[in-house]
C-alpha cells in the first residue's frame, strides 16, 4: 500500500476529470440554442442531456458482456491506463460528428456525436476512479477523488462560458446571433485535446493495472483503522446481493438526474421568468454566467471536501473548510470577468454559500448524515424556487448545485462499503446509473411544456429525487450497521 499520494501521477489523472465537466455543463448552452434555431419542444431539446448521459449506461453494459463474454474483467487485461487511453480516442471519434452536424443543422448527428463522446466517457470513469483512489494512502482514497471532482467542476464551470463565447461572439465583443455552425470549433479542439491527452497517458507513469484482490487480502489481517470498510471481505456471490449497492444505483441515477436536469431545465426557465433590461424575455447569450454558477456551485462544496487529501493539520483543516468555497467562488467571478460579463448579479450569492458551509459543518463528514442533510436542503431550494419567481428563484434553483456537490461521494462511499472483491463490479454498476441524467432531464423537460406542470412547477421532479437520496442515506445506514459496519469516514469525490 502506498504511504504517499503519487501527485505526478495524479496531476496526469485527472485531465479527464476536466473533461468530463467541460462537454457535461456544455450541453446546458446547446439546449437553448437548438430549441431555438430548430424550434424544439422542451422534451426534445432535452434529448441532448438523454443521449450524452444514457451512453454511460450503453457504456457500461458493453462493458460488463464483453467481460462475462472473454471470462475476465476488461481493465484487468487491458489495463486501466490504456483503458483510459481507448476511451479518449472514442470520445475523440465522437467529436468528428460536430463538423457535419453544425454545418448542417441536424439535431441527429449532434446527439449522435455526443453519445459516442459519453461512450468513451463512460470506459473512463470506469478506470480513472479506482485509480485515483490508489495513487496514495486509501484513507485518503476519497479526498483525492474530492479534489479530482474539483477539477471536474472547473470544467463545468469554464465549459458554458467557452461554448457560450464560440457560439455567440468573442470575448468584450458584440453578442451575435446564436449560430449553430459555430458550435463545430470548440469540439473539433476538444477533439484534439482528447487525442493529445490519450498520448500523454500513454507514456505517462499511470500504473495499467491494480492489485484489488491483494489488497483484499491485507484487509483480512489489517486493523480497521488500517483501510476502508469496504474492502472488507465479502460473504456474498454477488454485488446485487447487497442491498447498499442496488438501493445506491437507484440513488445514483436520481442523484445525477437532479443534478442534471436542475441546470438543463434552467435556461427555459430564465427565458419565461426572468425580464431582460429591456423588460423583454431574458437573452439567450446572457445565461451561460448563470449556468456556469450552477456548475461552480458544486465546484465549491468538493473543494471544500478535499481538504483532507493534503495532510494539514486540525487547525489549518478548519479555516480551509471556511476559505475554499469562497476561493471557488473567486475562480468563477474571475472566469466570468475575463469573458467580460457583468458580475453585479452574483456578489449576493456570496450568503447563500454560507447554507453549504453550515451543512458541511453539520454532517462532520459522516456520509449517511451528509446524504441526509444536503437532501433536504436540496429539497428546501427547490421549494423557494417553485414559490417564489424572478431572480430569487434563479438562485435558489442555483444554490441546488450546492447541495448536490458532495452527493456522489456519500453514495457511492455508502453503496460499496463491505462489498470487498466485488467492489469492481460494484463500481461499474454504478457508472451505468449516471443515465438519470438524462432520463430525469428529459422526464422533468417533458412536465416543463405548458400543456402540463409549466417549467417552474416541473421542478417537483428534482424535489422526489431529494425525497428518495434522504431515504437512502437512512436505509443504507441501517443496513451497514446491521452488516456490523459504522462507516466513520470523511466523505468526498465526484464524477
Amino acid at each position: 500500500m502506498s504511504q504517499q499520494t503519487r501527485w505526478s501521477q495524479f496531476g496526469v489523472l485527472i485531465s479527464v476529470f476536466f473533461f468530463w465537466g467541460f462537454v457535461a455543463a456544455s450541453n446546458d448552452i446547446l439546449i437553448p440554442v437548438f430549441k431555438e434555431k430548430l424550434n424544439l419542444e422542451p422534451w426534445q431539446s432535452q434529448m441532448i442531456s438523454f443521449a450524452f448521459y444514457v451512453a454511460y449506461t450503453v457504456g457500461s453494459m458493453i462493458y460488463f458482456g464483453v467481460s462475462k463474454w472473454s471470462g475476465g474483467d476488461i481493465l484487468g487485461k487491458l489495463g486501466y491506463k490504456n483503458g483510459i487511453c481507448l476511451g479518449l480516442l472514442i470520445s475523440a471519434l465522437g467529436t468528428l460528428l460536430f463538423y457535419p452536424a453544425a454545418q448542417t443543422a441536424s439535431f441527429t448527428l449532434m446527439i449522435s456525436g455526443l453519445f459516442i463522446v459519453g461512450l468513451g466517457f463512460s470506459l473512463q470513469q470506469t478506470a480513472a476512479n479506482p485509480l485515483a483512489i490508489v495513487m496514495g494512502p486509501r484513507q485518503q482514497g476519497a479526498q483525492r477523488l474530492s479534489l479530482a471532482g474539483g477539477i471536474n467542476n472547473f470544467g463545468t464551470t469554464i465549459g458554458p462560458v467557452l461554448v457560450s463565447l464560440a457560439i455567440f461572439g468573442s470575448i468584450g465583443g458584440a453578442a451575435q446571433v446564436a449560430d449553430i455552425s459555430s458550435v463545430k470549433t470548440p469540439y473539433l479542439i476538444l477533439g484534439a485535446l482528447f487525442l493529445l491527452a490519450a498520448l500523454i497517458f500513454k507514456f505517462s507513469s499511470v500504473p495499467n493495472q491494480i492489485a484489488l484482490e491483494e489488497e483484499v487480502v491485507e484487509s483480512k489481517v489489517a486493523t480497521p483503522a488500517d483501510v476502508p470498510n469496504h474492502l472488507v471481505p465479502p460473504t456474498k456471490q454477488s454485488a446485487l446481493a447487497y442491498g447498499q449497492l442496488w438501493l445506491g444505483m437507484i440513488a445514483i441515477f436520481l442523484y445525477v438526474g437532479v443534478e442534471v436536469a436542475t441546470a438543463s431545465n434552467l435556461p427555459l426557465f430564465m427565458e419565461q421568468h426572468v425580464k431582460g433590461a429591456d423588460g423583454s424575455a431574458f437573452p439567450t447569450e446572457q445565461v451561460a454566467p448563470f449556468v456556469s454558477l450552477f456548475w461552480a456551485s458544486l465546484m465549491m462544496g468538493r473543494w471544500t471536501s478535499s481538504v483532507g487529501a493534503f495532510g494539514v493539520g486540525k487547525s489549518l483543516k478548519s479555516v480551509l473548510r471556511f476559505v475554499m468555497p469562497y476561493l471557488a467562488f473567486g475562480v468563477f467571478l474571475l472566469i466570468n470577468k475575463l469573458a467580460s460579463h457583468d458580475l453585479t448579479p452574483f456578489y449576493l450569492y456570496a450568503g447563500v454559500i454560507v447554507a453549504l458551509i453550515v451543512g458541511d459543518l453539520l454532517s462532520k463528514g459522516h456520509p449517511a448524515r451528509q446524504l441526509l442533510i444536503f437532501s433536504l436542503m436540496g429539497i428546501t431550494a427547490l421549494g423557494i424556487g417553485m414559490l417564489s419567481d424572478g431572480m430569487v428563484s434563479v438562485y435558489a434553483f442555483i444554490s441546488v448545485g450546492l447541495f448536490c456537490s458532495t452527493l456522489w461521494p456519500c453514495i457511492f462511499t455508502l453503496a460499496i462499503t463491505g462489498l470487498g472483491r466485488h467492489t469492481n463490479e460494484g463500481a461499474s454498476l454504478l457508472v451505468m446509473m449516471i443515465m438519470g441524467g438524462g432520463i430525469v432531464s428529459l422526464v422533468q423537460g417533458y412536465l416543463a411544456s405548458d400543456a402540463y406542470l409549466g417549467i417552474q412547477l416541473s421542478y417537483v421532479v428534482g424535489v422526489v429525487c431529494f425525497v428518495y437520496l434522504a431515504f437512502y442515506a437512512l436505509r443504507a445506514q441501517a443496513i451497514l450497521k446491521r452488516e456490523g459496519i459504522d462507516y466513520d469516514t470523511p466523505a468526498a469525490g465526484g464524477h
